[in-house]
């Protein structure tokens, strides 16, 4: 995570991509390596694609060349795409064969020649979960893991990190066989999110914030991640996975973890996810009959968005079972067995085919004592509880919504909203994809934003329970929720019952 003050360049380094023919590098990686680099934050870098497809170096920088001003758009400079084309290369090969390691031993031996790179190595895998043990172990054989001289090789794993506990141990096993804990960088690109970081930032930077951020103040918090898509072109993955494995495994706990942690000794990495890793081991863990009644589950039916267009079923939409029982809507609470949030509820939940697109930290205090007006009565019911609500995408920011007297003769209070947007104060895009930061931090050897073992295998003991209940007894009412709309109703019951409701975006 970058420190305060400017920013230096990366250490020189070849990033080598796994997967270099595939759409998350021409969409994502290749635009976030060229936003790097016209930031003047890469210094004396190349990049070595590597995938099953067929081409050399020069068909393959033509091919990037053809797409990547669609991928960068309005930042895109023709001058500096021309002056770092040169620095890539490719070679085919067969992630499961021996020999293609060999290969491209060879040819970052001639691209260290060529660019005056000092055998730095960072592996990118960009590959489906299937080849993430393939890959770290044929590279460990191939001798490309070693250390030495002071040399570095990192490796960053893409999400899905494992399926469940057993897998997600199972890769933790493989990977360390080649590759020390140092070297491995999981990733999660919302904690690349400027937004991510800056709810640290907020807490821990401000004298007003961090004295209330506890259970004596807070009432409780909601955690949203709502996407207005549905399954589009990942069906086969989606199958596999699901919301829970696809969101809650990773993003949101995650972010739980930033707006629970305990303020952190210092900002090194292992000090910020020591304490990230005691929030997750402080939630209280799930048994059958606390599944039943604090998860929910739903999947999206037919619907229709505004006066006309209507939207499929999740099991009408392409390579999908028709009686697939995949979840795509989760909601849950959970409780954190800390001083800090000692009896406050955390509510998360996450969807597909929600009304809108957005991402957002919504923080309840609790209502002030108001004993001034106790003969009021009526008037007292205008006297809502304060929000905080932290905007993670699309509009990122932060708006607090209190109370204020109304104008005129009589005591009427309604409530206002301050709004602290990023684009109407940094001049910096905040509209990046996160990656950017992501790969600059890898190449500085920064984990702050990266996953610790421990912390992966925490998250997925922690949903076990409800992955091994929910497999247990398979859901008997879906679709139960409407395209285009806030989920099952279930979800509402699952707050209604404590007495909340859950906070709509506006």
């Amino acid at each position: 995570m970058a420190g305060s003050g400017q920013p230096l360049t990366a250490p020189a380094a070849v990033i080598v991509i796994f997967g270099a023919a595939g759409d998350l590098t021409k969409r994502k990686l290749i635009p976030a390596l060229f936003n790097l680099a016209s930031q003047e934050l890469l210094s004396s870098h190349a990049m070595v694609g590597i995938d099953r497809v067929e081409m050399d170096s020069e068909t393959y920088r033509q091919t990037l060349s053809e797409e990547i001003e669609s991928y960068v758009g309005s930042g895109f400079k023709q001058d500096l795409w021309d002056a770092n084309v040169g620095k890539v290369y490719y070679t085919p090969g067969d992630f499961r064969n021996p020999e293609s390691y060999q290969q491209l031993k060879t040819l970052l031996l001639e691209v260290d020649k060529e660019q005056g790179a000092p055998g730095n190595y960072l592996f990118y895998l960009a590959t489906p979960p299937s080849f993430f043990g393939v890959i770290a172990t044929e590279l460990g054989k191939a001798g490309l893991a070693q250390e030495a001289d002071g040399r570095w090789r990192r490796i960053i794993i893409e999400k899905p990190f494992g399926r469940d506990l057993e897998s997600a141990r199972e890769l933790n096993v493989t990977l360390h066989q080649s590759f020390q804990e140092h070297q491995v960088y999981r990733i999660d690109h919302y904690l690349g999110k400027e937004t991510v970081q800056n709810i640290m930032a907020y807490r821990f930077g401000n004298g007003t914030v961090e004295p209330i951020w506890n259970h004596r103040y807070i009432d409780h918090v909601q955690i949203t991640v709502a996407e207005s898509l549905g399954v589009e072109d990942r069906a086969s993955y989606y199958e596999e996975a699901g919301a829970l494995r696809d969101m809650v495994a990773n993003h949101l706990l995650a972010v739980l973890s930033v707006v629970a942690m305990e303020p952190p000794n210092s900002f090194e990495a292992d000090a910020i996810r020591d304490e990230q890793i005691k929030v997750l081991k402080a939630i209280q863990p799930f048994d059958p009959e606390r599944v039943l009644t604090n998860t929910v589950r739903g999947q999206y039916g037919e619907g229709v968005q505004g006066d006309a267009e209507r939207l499929r079923a999740y099991r009408d939409e392409p390579g999908i079972a028709d009686d697939s029982s995949t979840e795509t809507y989760v909601a849950m609470k959970l409780m954190i067995d800390s001083w800090r949030w000692a009896g406050v509820p955390f509510y998360l939940r996450t969807g597909k085919r929600m009304p809108g697109r957005y991402s957002e930290v919504a923080i309840q205090y609790k209502h002030a004592p108001n004993m001034m007006f106790q003969g009021a009565r009526e008037r007292r019911k205008g006297f809502a509880s304060n929000h905080l609500v932290l905007r993670l995408q699309p509009n990122e920011g932060i708006s607090m919504e209190f109370n204020a007297k109304v104008p005129g003769t009589e005591f009427n209070v309604s409530r206002v909203r301050m709004d602290f947007d990023y684009d109407d104060y940094f001049e910096e895009s905040t509209t990046s994809s996160g990656y950017e930061t992501l790969i600059y931090d890898s190449l500085c050897g920064d984990a702050t934003l990266f996953k610790r073992a421990d912390n992966i295998e925490t998250c997925w003991e922690l949903l076990q329970p409800i992955l091994d209940v929910w497999q247990a007894l398979p859901p008997r009412n879906f679709p139960n929720y409407p395209a285009c709309s806030w989920g099952p109703p279930e979800a509402d019951e699952l707050l209604a019952r404590d007495g909340y409701a859950w906070k709509r975006s506006e």
